[in-house]
């Protein structure tokens, strides 16, 4: 009789792994697929530069069964009162429309900019505490068909 011997496995902590990162989310996605039917996981972004190039700013987003989530929007800090941020969001909603989403989700910490996306009609859907100096990260929805209650895909 012949005996295989297998070693543990090994657990370790370290830096970002992009290549794990990438497993990670393919892995994840196979899975929600499996699980829900949806397979239309995607991303896209959307840019503002200046004359000379420089980055003004932008949205990194994803689509998945409908729904389209927000992962960055940032701004330059002399740009922010120009209007730079609403276009951008406008731009990725339109975008998002576009590949069949009928809703939106982002979260924003409490000093960052939740009433701006309240001013774009997104409603507070729950808060993560624990944020430092007090603060909170702001769970923010908005369904383009007007409906907060979402039926789940």
């Amino acid at each position: 009789m012949t005996t295989e011997h297998y070693s543990d496995p090994v657990l370790s902590v370290g830096e970002r792994d992009a290549e794990l990162s990438g497993r990670l989310t393919a892995e994840l996605i196979a899975f929600n697929t499996a699980a829900t039917g949806a397979d239309d996981h995607d991303a896209f972004s959307v840019k503002v530069t200046d004359e000379a190039g420089e980055l003004v700013g932008g949205l990194a987003a994803w689509t998945w069964g409908g729904l389209c989530g927000i992962e960055l929007l940032w701004v330059r800090e002399d740009s922010r009162k120009d209007g730079w941020g609403s276009k951008i969001l406008l731009a990725a909603e339109t975008e998002a429309r576009r590949r069949g989403c009928d809703r939106m989700a982002v979260s924003s910490f409490t000093f960052q900019a939740p009433g701006f996306y309240q001013r774009h009609g997104y409603v507070e859907t729950g808060r993560t505490l624990g944020i430092p100096g007090g603060n909170a990260d702001v769970h923010l929805y908005k369904s383009f068909t007007g409906s907060v209650d979402h039926e789940q895909r």
